[in-house]
């Protein structure tokens, strides 16, 4: 049985934990509402890209040909995975979802991986995949100017054939309490309405608002619809990365958020059952010396 002065050193021990969860809980919370505020924000730019691209990809016959558009025929057969994970733990089964989603689809269509996060990158590591390119470090609030870096990492061994597809894995903030991993094909870009089952970012942060898919938009493309798709498919997969970026920060703040505060609750519970143990060790001893007081003064009479 434990003693009193090591009880009471257990009881001290998990009230400094709790402090930190309860401290890591609260930062947390800070974060998670600012993220949801950045995540909002861009999502209208995101649904008007998307909207404009599915009216040229329905109404414009010259859109079959684009390089972004189709995979190409002497690529290699290899997926590029990009995949977002975070760079610390302490966020539940956060960053281990992510991986086994990731795992999964390297088992069936192996290829070289963009980890985004420190913890995928030491995953990769240890596994010894093939990582083209790393990110580590990243900022809470992931600006625009970051997905236009790892755009960039994916349009050039694709357009040079080294890959036929490119495939986007994150985890998509529904509340607090549930976040839900998703992997979406990022290149040969799909245009919204041909993803059979597959919801984009937008699709799935605005379930209940329709938009008019029978809608009939005569665009005049200048100088040519070439270009204009030149310009607006790489600032498409742009919009994706970002958004994709932003609900993945605020799932983990949401994750750690939610973590930590079971965390202290277990350490109040902890704290609860080693009080009670102290209290009955220390009714133990006190009865302990009371009978030895009354054994020690039958003896002398």
């Amino acid at each position: 049985m434990e003693s009193m002065r090591d009880i009471k050193r257990r009881i001290s021990s998990v009230e400094n934990t709790k402090k930190i969860t309860r401290a890591m809980k609260m930062v947390a919370a800070a974060k998670l509402r600012n993220a949801q505020d950045k995540a909002e924000s861009a999502r209208p730019f995101f649904n008007r890209t998307r909207e404009i691209l599915e009216d040229i990809v329905k109404n414009t016959e010259e859109t079959e040909d684009h390089p972004l558009l189709k995979a190409p025929d002497s690529a290699k057969d290899l997926a590029l995975y990009i995949v977002v994970t975070g760079d610390r733990g302490l966020c539940g089964a956060y960053n281990s979802r992510v991986l086994k989603q990731a795992d999964r689809s390297l088992s069936k269509n192996p290829g070289p991986i963009i980890p985004i996060g420190k913890k995928g990158y030491k995953h990769f590591l240890r596994s010894d995949q093939d990582i083209l390119t790393k990110y580590v470090n990243i900022d809470d609030y992931p600006d625009f100017w970051f997905a236009r870096s790892i755009t960039d990492d994916i349009l050039n061994p694709y357009m040079e054939e080294e890959i036929n597809e490119v495939r986007l894995i994150y985890t998509h903030f529904d509340s607090p309490l549930n976040q839900t991993v998703y992997e979406l094909p990022l290149l040969p870009v799909i245009p919204p309405g041909k993803r059979g089952e597959m919801k984009t970012v937008a699709e799935e942060n605005n379930e209940g608002e329709k938009i008019e898919k029978d809608r009939q938009v005569d665009y005049l493309y200048e100088p040519s619809t070439q270009e204009v798709l030149d310009e607006l498919l790489p600032q498409y997969l742009n919009n994706i990365i970002f958004a994709a970026l932003l609900e993945s920060k605020a799932s983990e703040f949401g994750a750690r958020m939610t973590a930590m505060d079971s965390a202290t609750e277990n350490a109040t519970e902890m704290i609860d059952d080693l009080t009670l143990s102290y209290n009955r060790a220390r009714q133990s001893a006190i009865t302990k010396e009371i009978n030895e007081i009354v054994s020690g003064a039958e003896a002398l009479k």
